[in-house]
């Protein structure tokens, strides 16, 4: 059943779709991480399977690539935590490694009927609500893969879900529960409070010429000024390659020749509908009922109710047996002859046979196949596009390899490269190991401009690819050493210290002190009266307030329910050193209204989520425990560790 997955419907399908498609299906699929052999490191076993470290860089890239896409023009590659993706993608190719080899150990398996209708179903694949095949494909070959090996994935992908699914599904939480859960997120608090700021006491804090020599002494080995780089570059660029000469009408007519059956015909179509009945275990008995319908049929019945009635293609049953546009390959060759023998629309084919089963075939309409034609303006734009595309490439492709001749042969020097490619010498401006803007927030480049072969050496990079049209070559201009700071260069930064340090303890004893005063038996309004306080009293607040730091917010809703009559005292730390004593004077439990039904079964729901992710974590340790975890070696993620 599965190959009718990939011979039926037709449609387009956008780039965008592929960060979504491709990055869950990157740590999927036993096959995909078996051993490459050669020179391919193993970086852990799992089970007997090996991840090698080229299995593991791809799914790095993979999700390096879905955090760029996800995080668009906020993403910075100098700010990313590149261990700690590292760690993730690691875990993950490991934790499903494990996964699968546990569902099939225990018998969980999905058939060609579940992949059929789980591949079918996806957004991905459709065309205007339904599956096409054509899309499917596309999708498939433009990230390198086929259907074969998609649903190979899905095979093993599938029985995991199924696990995961009963595991999640058999977490419940009781109704006591979800209403303190409720009530807990409701709750209401009154408070006031005061804030003792350390800018308040810092203009009183004097630091002395030895206090700033002894922290000096103490903290000498963390003044140093880190070592940084000034870069010279050139850079090659697809999308800066110059225009060529406008292209004659022959050598538009050859791309014309080239491209006319891909790109400005259309084939033969036919749009069909078919009932299936399954052979099942008498298949004389399913051709007599196919018999039947197609008696039915002649005699005036409705295909389409006879199809939702009584098709086993569950694809297309409820669609009244609707297969879309199909053209010449894309159906079995049995079926596919039927079809195409039909002359008019509303035809009916006698049943068919096939692996499948018994088809019913209806033609509903056709069209003829079609070509523009050259001198269209529509496709004159288009050829345009296309030879400008490919000359840009040709001429990127040859000046890439030139790049990187170029830049080994004469490797103390940029000049005879960039004079060769016609290519501008630009210099970055200094930054450190942990990188800047531009070129200089790219892992790799950062990892080759503190290299021995650039700062020792002083040679030429090899060409860094920015992305795939995009490479650069560095060189160093500049360079400074790390070096000890002395005294007199950093005097004021630890004189600041001082003081800061200094304003912080001394705001932070204020606050003790009140908080002493309170506890023993001095009233609120008395000891800030006395202590020449201001009193702030934001009175009833959620813990969801967005006006109130969220340090203060947590201490609040932490401390107990005060007594009746008294306040409940405590004390946070918010940003900049400024210290909160709160004084808690009422908490108000919220009673379920029917109003707000609503939103007390989403915070049922929250707590019920949460408790399953729980559960199925516990779960996935459970389960690692059974299968043996082999750490080979450290894994590296590219350019930018190796140059580390």
């Amino acid at each position: 059943m599965l190959q009718t997955i990939r011979e039926r419907l037709t449609g387009p399908v956008l780039w965008g779709i592929i960060g979504v498609l491709i990055v869950p299906f990157a740590f999927f699929g036993i096959q995909s991480l078996q051993g490459t052999g050669g020179a391919d490191p193993t970086v852990a076993e799992v089970g007997g399977v090996k991840i090698t470290q080229s299995q593991f860089r791809n799914a790095y890239q993979r999700a390096y690539q879905d955090l760029q896409q996800r995080l668009g023009d906020s993403f910075r590659a100098d700010t990313l935590q590149q261990a700690q993706l590292r760690d993730k993608v690691m875990k993950s190719l490991v934790e499903d490694l494990v996964m699968q080899q546990y569902t099939h150990s225990t018998g969980y398996r999905v058939d060609d009927a579940g992949i059929r209708e789980y591949v079918e179903a996806m957004p991905y694949f459709q065309d205007a609500g339904h599956f096409s095949s054509d899309r499917y494909r596309s999708t498939l070959t433009s990230i390198g893969q086929s259907p074969e090996q998609f649903e190979g994935q899905m095979r093993q992908r599938l029985p995991v879900d199924q696990l995961r699914g009963a595991v999640l599904d058999s977490a419940f939480v009781t109704p006591r529960e979800s209403e303190a859960a409720w009530k807990l997120e409701n709750q209401q608090r009154v408070f006031s409070y005061v804030k003792f700021d350390p800018a308040q006491y810092l203009p009183a804090v004097a630091v002395s010429d030895d206090q700033i020599k002894q922290r000096y002494e103490q903290k000498k080995d963390s003044y140093k000024a880190p070592e940084r780089v000034k870069l010279a570059y050139v850079e090659l660029a697809l999308d800066q390659m110059p225009k060529p000469a406008a292209p004659s009408a022959e050598e538009l007519k050859s791309v014309y020749e080239a491209h006319k059956a891909s790109l400005f015909s259309t084939p033969e179509q036919r749009r069909a509908s078919h009932i299936l009945i399954a052979f099942g275990a008498d298949k004389d008995a399913a051709k007599k009922k196919a018999e039947d319908l197609y008696a039915k049929i002649k005699g005036g019945a409705d295909f389409a109710e006879l199809a939702k009635a009584n098709s086993d293609d569950p694809g297309s049953k409820n669609k009244g047996g609707d297969l879309g546009l199909v053209k010449h390959g894309m159906m079995v060759p049995r079926f596919e002859t039927a079809l195409f023998a039909m002359n008019k629309a509303g035809d009916v084919s006698e049943p068919v046979e096939t692996e499948f089963g018994w088809h019913l075939i209806k033609l509903d309409e056709l069209k003829p196949a079609q070509t523009m034609p050259f001198d269209d303006p529509a496709v004159q734009k288009q050829l345009l596009d296309l030879y400008q595309q490919h000359d840009a490439v040709i001429r990127f492709n040859d000046a890439s390899t030139k790049l990187e001749q170029l830049s080994f042969e004469n490797s103390s020097s940029l000049d005879v490269v960039a004079k060769s490619l016609n290519l501008q010498v630009q210099t970055t401006d200094w930054f450190t190991p942990k990188g800047a803007g531009g070129i200089a927030a790219n892992q790799a480049v950062i990892a080759a401009a503190f290299s021995p072969d650039l700062l020792k050496d002083e040679n030429n990079s090899k060409p860094i690819a920015l992305d795939p049209q995009h490479l650069v070559v560095i060189r160093k201009a500049e360079y400074e050493a790390p070096r000890q700071l002395q005294l007199a260069e950093v005097t004021e930064q630890i004189r600041g210290e001082l003081k800061d340090e200094a304003a912080k303890a001394q705001a932070q004893a204020a606050a003790a002190d009140l908080l002493k005063s309170l506890n023993s038996g001095q009233s609120f309004e008395a000891a800030t009266k006395a202590a020449h306080l201001s009193v702030l009293s934001p009175g009833t607040v959620r813990r969801d307030n967005k006006d109130l730091p969220p340090a203060l917010l947590d201490v609040l809703f932490k401390l107990p329910h005060p007594a009746a009559g008294a306040l409940g005292y405590g004390q946070a730390a918010l940003d900049g050193g400024v210290v909160a004593v709160i004084a808690l004077s009422a908490v108000n439990d919220p009673a379920v209204q029917s109003t707000e039904a609503a939103e007390y079964r989403k915070s049922a729901t929250q707590l019920r989520s949460a408790r399953a992710g729980a559960e199925l974590s516990a779960y996935r340790e459970e389960v690692a425990k059974q299968v043996k975890v082999k750490t080979e070696a450290q894994p590296v993620t590219g350019d930018a560790d190796a140059g580390n």
